[in-house]
């Protein structure tokens, strides 16, 4: 992909469902209040950390390219 992006998990929305790592487990981890979290804020595109975002049941999860803060998911309407 060649991109970089900025993962932000809005733990305001996240209910700790757990798919982030399991689509990811290098990039996301859970915490003692099973609250999703980036391992790295900033990261090589990859079409994992794209997969958790995309199956994250309650889309607590934004990916932005590094840079523009161009929307990579959820994308712009």
């Amino acid at each position: 992909m060649g991109d970089r992006w900025y993962v932000e998990v809005d733990r305001g929305v996240c209910i700790g469902s757990g798919m982030c790592v399991n689509h990811a487990p290098a990039g996301f981890t859970l915490d003692s209040a099973r609250q999703s979290h980036p391992a790295a804020a900033e990261t090589d595109a990859s079409e994992p950390v794209l997969a958790a975002a995309e199956g994250c049941p309650v889309e607590a999860i934004a990916i932005t390219l590094l840079g523009t803060g161009e929307a990579v998911f959820p994308p712009e309407e």
